[in-house]
């Protein structure tokens, strides 16, 4: 396996790079070779985790969806002030 050098990381990614290996109990470099795989889309695939939920599904009569989606209907709306 090849050695990359990478020379000025910033402060902040080095933070957050060191934090993660130690909240995680790894070193470093793996954290860094990790980081590297799941961003060219080599590393590992995120959990597919809808089997967990299996049991929700489809268990809203229509009515009822129908009364959720009006209940969240004001969510929809843009309020410019927000973007401001």
């Amino acid at each position: 396996m090849k050695s990359i050098t990478i020379h000025g990381v910033g402060e902040d990614a080095e933070k957050l790079i060191k934090n993660r290996a130690k909240t995680e109990a790894r070193s470093v470099n793996k954290v860094v070779k990790e980081l590297i795989e799941e961003s060219l889309g080599l590393g590992r695939r995120p959990k597919d985790n809808r089997d967990d939920f299996a049991d929700l599904f489809g268990v809203w009569s229509k009515e009822e969806a129908e009364s959720f989606l009006r209940a969240i209907g004001d969510l929809e709306k843009i309020d410019k002030e927000d973007w401001r």
